[in-house]
């Protein structure tokens, strides 16, 4: 009898908690948000993380603070999702940093450099290795705060229409690829271009480019390009961990009560840990559909893999030199990088070559 007493007492007290908690939050003011995303309602694993955060964002505020998410082009084009966020044109936006690698170079800190971090790395340095702080003083210059917002993993390095098997294979390429990849892709010889994804496929098909590198294969499967250029590389040295953001209107960010930020935070992480997620799950069963489909996969000779990370740490350097935000950076990511790959040599590295030769046999 006691023990049904104190359960029953237990279980009206945990009610009465609730009911005095739900109102608090649901008493918050009413506010609605406009998120621009730079990409299109068919990239679902991408444009769906957004999703996901504008839905819990409105859980955790009891329907109170409300996103309404719009896909690239709708209000603004894709590649000028950080302006409109720093315009205040909307609140909010879902990008990768490096888009604006014109702007400064800085900015792939918050994404990927060549050769850079893989996304549990990336996630590491960001959350733990001061990558966030070193970031979010960079970003105040931009009037934006800026939020975990996915991860795709390692991408592959792109379709071909003929086999690249050496430097030379290089020179001359004409590949859709943009920011630092194509700087370093120029210097060893090849032509960037930057194309839209919606005329990569006609561009190869009629020549117009030799190459066009995307995501992987879950993405890369919906364009089609297997049909026209078959040669499918691995891996995409330029992003080892491409990392997304969240980008959100300092100003904007401040008027928000304490509780609609911890509402970002958290549906931000969530989004960020549940993109990879999907990724990972879904790109064996694409990649296997492309190879049905007629593509083939390839590694990169080792003679282009060190030819490009000396010219990937040249241009870092390079950039380095003249450009003081990059360094201020670059010099504890750099150890960072050093300290986590010699870590990952010990057992992660090791287990994960063992298990990877055993499913091979």
């Amino acid at each position: 009898m006691e023990r049904r007493s104190f359960l029953k007492q237990a279980t009206v007290g945990a009610t009465a908690t609730a009911a005095v908690a739900a109102p608090a939050l649901a008493q918050g003011p009413a506010i609605t948000w406009r998120l621009a995303s730079s990409f299109p309602k068919t990239l679902d694993t991408i444009y769906g993380s957004a999703e996901r955060f504008v839905k819990r964002v409105a859980e955790l505020t009891g329907g109170r603070f409300q996103i309404r998410q719009f896909a690239a082009g709708e209000v603004v084009p894709g590649l000028q999702v950080m302006d409109a966020v720093q315009a205040g044109t909307v609140e909010m936006g879902h990008t990768p940093a490096y888009y604006y690698f014109g702007k400064d170079a800085t900015f792939c800190f918050d994404c990927a450099v060549p050769f850079g971090l893989t996304s549990r790395q990336q996630t590491s340095w960001f959350d733990q290795g001061g990558g966030r702080d070193l970031l979010r003083e960079f970003y105040k210059g931009y009037g934006i705060i800026n939020f975990f917002g996915g991860n795709t993993g390692t991408q592959m390095g792109g379709w071909y229409r003929k086999e690249i098997k050496t430097v030379a294979d290089v020179k001359g390429l004409k590949i859709r690829i943009a920011g630092f990849a194509g700087r370093v892709m120029e210097r060893m010889g090849a032509v960037p271009q930057q194309i839209a994804a919606s005329d990569v496929y006609s561009a190869l098909e009629k020549g117009t480019i030799d190459a066009a590198e995307w995501v992987g294969p879950y993405d890369d499967e919906k364009l089609g390009l297997a049909k026209v250029a078959p040669h499918y590389y691995a891996p995409g040295w330029w992003e080892a961990g491409p990392q997304l953001s969240f980008y959100v209107n300092i100003k904007e960010w401040e008027k928000l009560p304490k509780e609609y930020q911890g509402a970002i935070e958290v549906a931000s992480y969530e989004c960020h840990v549940a993109m990879q997620a999907e990724y990972d799950a879904r790109n064996p069963k694409a990649l296997a559909r492309l190879q049905k489909a007629g593509a083939k996969v390839h590694t990169f000779s080792k003679e282009i893999m060190e030819a490009a990370y000396k010219v990937s740490n040249d241009v870092m350097e390079e950039e380095a030199a003249k450009n003081a935000k990059f360094k201020k950076i670059y010099e504890p990511w750099k150890k960072f990088r050093h300290d986590q790959n010699m870590w990952a040599s010990v057992a992660e590295s090791a287990m994960q070559n063992y298990l990877i030769n055993v499913a091979r046999k």
